[in-house]
């Protein structure tokens, strides 16, 4: 059994892990890259169609995101995840793909009238449709035998509805192995979902290390937190813009606006707007607001069994249209805007910030993590001035974070979690899904409080894994010299990239064709030597 480290090494964001077994090839986790990177990745090492099964871990993008790239070039298998994650990636993959679609044409409007080549989208909504079909659902807890000799176990995680730690046993031969991938591990005592499960036994781990190193800050009361930001900024006169994740964070929002409303801890501002700009966060909670008493806490379930929707309340607006969107800031109201993106990175946020970011008296209330080199980031580093749309914006409105609300297991809870397996512990532990310095330090840390063997794998590294485990391929360990070079060579490579996979489903069809008929094969043969002698160069 192998496995090989794709993408999330020595970064945050576009997980990306394959197995391998003497039989079979599972990948878990195919997500997007976001925000600036300091590692190449290396390129995508089989045809798609070779693989035989994806593990989802959650919804969010940067585990899912480029899953209908896979089914784009070639991969038909299923797709193993949870009943919620199911659901959520029935609305988030169309919308990436709409968003995919969208920047293709702009730029392709842009192309056209600089006279240069257009391009494609990474993929489009018929992708995502077809990658929707291959979902596979399963519940937590329950061990589900995917293939000959392959089982597979999910654990709620804690995370985002429908999260989960996966365990996969492996039986090659006489022996049976089993690896264990945490997933993003959620904070606890959040409201809506429930904390985290404990690890079982496992002979392999992969965890998560987006927060290794970092305590969270002591949590203040989440509803006296957000409703004294709300009341000061309403008292300015200001409005309170939230760039929030669509799926997740603003579900937690809106609970807890709904009790700050609820117990009248806002005063003078009676019935307050509260408006979620986004139609992917919208559906989101609508998904939230229902059938959800399996996966949410027990103070969350018991409102949900009183009849009460934990999501809903008196002043709760939702924009659809753009026309919606631009009205928003039209009206004078001191109100509450709940936009994504959750980093400023793309969406209606950025609308947002451009027409409230100048004003002194708005707050700009950042409630999640904030990867290196985004807008969001910026923001809060203290920035004076940003461009949105080509105009540059003085950066004059109150730069807030609210304290304790993350959706990431910090490091003592990491340990907390890791501290389950001290009686049985793994052979190897790997450290992904974290900054660079980030993983080697919490691989350090794992090595000196629990003395077992941790590792953090760059992109490419490929493990042997048996009693001891080696490394056959370290990885790409060199970082990228100049950002703006990648920046200016990403579309080029991901172009490259899908010649790639083409190259590599093309040697997987042939395969496939192995013992056919002979007048048949020699047919193919001609139009593969045709097409090399067209692009031969």
């Amino acid at each position: 059994m192998k496995v090989t480290f794709l993408g999330a090494a020595h970064e945050v964001t576009g997980s990306a892990t394959l197995l391998t077994t003497d039989r079979y090839k599972i990948l878990v986790d195919y997500g997007l890259e976001q925000g600036n990177n300091l590692y190449d990745n290396v390129d995508f090492p089989l045809a798609p169609g070779e693989i035989d099964c994806v593990l989802l871990t959650h919804a969010h993008i940067d585990h899912s995101g480029k899953l209908p790239v896979l089914v784009a070039r070639g991969f038909k298998g299923p797709i193993y995840t949870t009943v919620a994650t199911k659901r959520l990636c029935r609305i988030m993959l169309l919308d990436s793909a709409h968003i995919q679609e969208q920047e293709a044409e702009w730029k392709n409007r842009k192309s056209k009238r600089a006279g240069t080549d257009g391009v494609t989208p990474l993929y489009t909504t018929n992708d995502a449709n077809a990658t929707i079909e291959l979902l596979d659902e399963t519940e937590y807890d329950t061990e589900r035998e995917i293939l000959p000799g392959v089982k597979i176990c999910f654990r709620d995680a804690g995370h985002l509805l429908g999260s989960a730690s996966i365990e996969i046993k492996v039986t090659e031969g006489a022996e049976t192995r089993k690896i264990t991938f945490s997933g993003d591990l959620g904070n606890v005592d959040r409201p809506l979902l429930r904390n985290y499960e404990l690890p079982t036994p496992t002979d392999y781990l992969v965890i998560e290390s987006t927060y290794g190193g970092r305590k969270h800050p002591e949590r203040k009361d989440y509803f006296t937190q957000l409703a004294t930001i709300i009341q000061e900024t309403f008292d300015r006169g200001g409005n309170v813009v939230i760039p929030a994740f669509a799926v997740g964070r603003t579900q937690e929002l809106l609970y807890l606006i709904r009790e700050i409303k609820d117990r009248g801890m806002i005063t003078g501002h009676d019935e307050f707007p509260v408006w979620i700009d986004s139609p992917l966060a919208v559906e989101a909670t609508n998904i939230y607001s229902t059938d959800v008493l399996s996966y949410c806490d027990e103070e969350t379930a018991e409102l949900i069994r009183n009849g009460i929707n934990p999501l809903r309340f008196p002043g709760l607006r939702t924009s659809i249209t753009s026309d919606d969107s631009k009205w928003i800031n039209a009206d004078p109201t001191p109100k509450i805007i709940l936009s994504a993106s959750g980093m400023c990175e793309a969406g209606r946020i950025r609308h947002h910030l451009k027409h409230n970011l100048w004003r002194e008296e708005c707050t700009i209330l950042f409630v999640g993590y904030q990867a290196e080199g985004t807008l969001g980031n910026a923001l809060l580093s203290g920035v004076d001035e940003v461009r949105l749309f080509g105009e540059d914006i003085s950066v004059k409105a109150h730069i807030m974070q609210m304290e304790g609300i993350s959706g990431h297991s910090d490091e003592p809870l990491l340990l907390s979690w890791l501290s389950a397996l001290k009686d049985n512990p793994p052979i190897k532990v790997f450290v992904n899904h974290g900054a660079d310095e980030v993983t080697d330090l919490f691989a350090q840390t794992i090595r000196e409080v629990f003395g077992w063997d941790a590792e953090a794998p760059y992109s490419g590294g490929v493990y042997e894994l048996g009693s001891h485990v080696f490394c056959e391929e370290r990885g790409i360990t060199e970082r990228i010299p100049e950002r703006t070079q990648k920046q200016a060579s990403a579309r080029v490579n991901a172009v490259f990239e899908r010649l790639l996979m083409a190259g590599r489903r093309l040697m997987a069809v042939i395969e496939h064709n192995r013992g056919g008929a002979n007048k048949d094969l020699g047919k193919f043969a001609d139009q593969i030597d045709a097409l090399c002698n067209k692009w031969d160069r």
